[in-house]
């Protein structure tokens, strides 16, 4: 099997221990974009048992927060496909009333073009991200 998330790390580690990782995404119009994914590849959620679901939970959870404080987006957007990628991972978007796709899903047809200044100063705020994370993040799963 070939597995992106089992051969790479995903984007910049933010955060890991024995179970998941969390990642900040290379993704160029959403700065901040983060991805929380378990380490041993399963493809379901519901592969997972109850604690380990619970688990992936609190550090998506951790992660919004450390987004919502250092980031301050309108909206935070979590999604788990993985139709492209069937390993279990959450998306953890910061989402702006001008970012490129806003209202729609980041994955809809581009709404506007969103300027280089604006975005690298949200990637300025994104560089926050790290120890925000991991503060929250062991909060949550202490």
């Amino acid at each position: 099997m070939d597995c992106v998330f089992c051969r790479e790390e995903g984007g910049d580690v933010l955060w890991q221990n024995d179970t998941l990782r969390v990642v900040l995404a290379d993704e160029h119009d959403y700065p901040g974009f983060c991805r929380v994914i378990w380490n041993a590849h399963v493809a379901e959620f519901s592969d997972l048992s109850e604690e380990e679901r619970a688990r992936v939970m609190r550090a998506v959870y951790a992660v919004e927060r450390a987004m919502r404080r250092v980031m301050q987006p309108v909206k935070v957007n979590l999604a788990s496909l993985g139709n492209q990628v069937p390993h279990v991972h959450w998306h953890v978007i910061p989402r702006f009333s001008n970012d490129a796709h806003f209202p729609l899903p980041i994955w809809a047809p581009r709404q506007r073009t969103v300027s280089e200044a604006l975005l690298s100063q949200r990637r300025a705020q994104a560089t926050l991200l790290r120890e925000a994370v991991r503060n929250e993040i062991e909060q949550a799963l202490a």
